[in-house]
């Protein structure tokens, strides 16, 4: 295993890619982010090194991981896009990477390959029967690193609630819940009336990995943990926070509606986004939730960052804050 500080970002100019590079650069690691075209997220211009390519060119990603010990995987295709025909291919070059430069691999997962049966309460280890072909190809995804963590690479997978944060980029919560650059006048609510929900912030996930890749060395070939994030118990949580911190700027706190699931219905078969967003409405129509014991066993504890104070840094970077708060 490759014990240098130099890692590799995939997907740097994206939400958690973005954040997790920003913090292992400012603990002092040397970072290198692959990107096409000149776009850079917010905060990123400085102390990266910056190399033009394309995560599905297999050269490209295999000149670029060159010197590095770790590489995290977190670029996905726009969207929910060309899921089916992007998602492998990238992922097999990051792979083939990690085993010509003895790194290991990081990736972000979801809870999108579990199934109903696994219901309620996700461990590390429930049967993965998912209901959805998102759901399967992340399950390939793991069943292929899992492969590699046989063959000399390392494996770390973070599994996590829907994320949120300044710059998560498209997400349930600046897609689904509030409109990015105006005012908050109303909430939507996705869920089903009562259903719980998980969420993870952003900042909290990157803090999360940074922890684990620091202690890579002493965990197994093939480590998956899980994150308990916040827990939404009954759907209204994240709204009651949204609409607390609208009302501490001195507008009137927005109201909550039910999310729009009827107009999603009927553009849906114009739009494979959409049809990818309907596909996974079964995780806002049954509560969802990850045991986070293992991660808590290896940390100590998991980084959380109070739900006001993230909901507050979130609506701020997406436009949606006044810049001033009233007394």
């Amino acid at each position: 295993m490759a014990a240098n500080n130099t890692v590799l970002v995939l997907g740097a100019t994206g939400g958690i890619g973005g954040e997790v590079a920003r913090q292992l650069r400012d603990e002092g690691w040397t970072v290198h982010a692959l990107r096409r075209g000149n776009h850079l997220a917010p905060g990123l211009k400085d102390g990266i090194t910056w190399i033009e390519g394309d995560a599905s060119n297999h050269d490209d990603v295999m000149a670029a991981a060159q010197g590095c010990s770790v590489i995290v995987h977190a670029v996905n295709p726009a969207g929910y896009r060309r899921w089916a025909t992007l998602v492998l291919p990238m992922l097999d070059n990051t792979i083939a990477a990690a085993k010509a430069h003895q790194a290991t691999i990081v990736l972000p997962g979801t809870v999108y390959n579990f199934g109903p049966d696994a219901f309620p309460i996700i461990r590390e280890d429930s049967l993965q029967d998912p209901a959805t072909g998102k759901g399967k190809i992340r399950v390939e995804m793991e069943r292929r690193l899992r492969a590699a963590s046989t063959q000399g690479s390392r494996v770390i997978i973070v599994r996590a609630g829907d994320f949120f944060g300044p710059a998560a980029g498209s997400s349930w919560f600046s897609q689904g819940l509030v409109k990015p650059g105006t005012a908050v006048t109303k909430v939507n609510l996705p869920g089903a009336p009562g259903v719980g929900h998980q969420w993870s912030y952003i900042p909290d996930v990157a803090r999360t990995m940074v922890s684990l890749i620091e202690r890579r060395a002493t965990l197994a070939p093939f480590a998956v943990f899980h994150m308990n994030g916040h827990w939404d118990n009954d759907g209204l949580q994240m709204a009651g926070a949204i609409q607390r911190i609208v009302a501490a700027r001195g507008s009137k706190p927005p109201t909550l509606q039910p999310f729009p699931w009827w107009m999603i219905m009927l553009i849906s078969p114009f739009k494979e986004t959409f049809r990818e967003v309907l596909e996974m409405r079964y995780l806002w129509r049954t509560p969802v939730r990850m045991n986070n014991a293992h991660l808590q066993a290896t940390l100590g504890e998991e980084p959380h960052t109070p739900l006001d104070q993230a909901i507050e840094a979130t609506l701020q970077g997406l436009g949606c804050l006044p810049s001033a708060t009233r007394s």
